[in-house]
């Protein structure tokens, strides 16, 4: 008997996730000491197994250091996910790890709620600094 193809492939797994995304702006902050909460209820990214979409949440809690992200940069930053090939999971670990490099924030957690496809939604969160396992592989 023939071995089976795997079905997900390393290029499912990693599609996405070298996108050439545009830069996050920042402005400078003027406060510490408070945190800042962005949501995204019309997220919109594309599974790259299937071609279907996924829709979800996105939502993104962070504690400014030296500088806060620009709303509208923010904004147009996520939606060049739309039409992007990407899992769940690394749109939310890809959107955590530029919002770092941006903004480098004292902490940060960003919160994926994808609505059900096939009966099953998913939550992912990941947040920075991460664990030393947390890098990527």
């Amino acid at each position: 008997m023939a071995k089976q193809q795997p079905r997900y492939t390393s290029e499912h797994a990693e599609a996405g996730l070298d996108a050439n995304l545009p830069e996050i702006e920042t402005w400078p902050n003027q406060f510490g000491g408070y945190e800042i909460v962005i949501d995204d209820p019309e997220f919109t990214s594309v599974c790259p197994k299937t071609g279907l979409p996924d829709f979800g949440t996105i939502t993104l809690r962070y504690m400014p250091d030296k500088q806060c992200l620009e709303l509208k940069s923010f904004k147009e930053y996520l939606q060049c996910y739309r039409n992007l090939g990407i899992f769940q999971e690394n749109v939310v670990n890809r959107v955590l790890d530029d919002v770092v490099r941006w903004a480098k924030p004292v902490w940060a957690e960003v919160k994926g709620e994808f609505r059900p496809r096939g009966g099953i939604s998913t939550v992912v969160v990941a947040r920075w600094p991460r664990a030393e396992d947390g890098k990527r592989k």
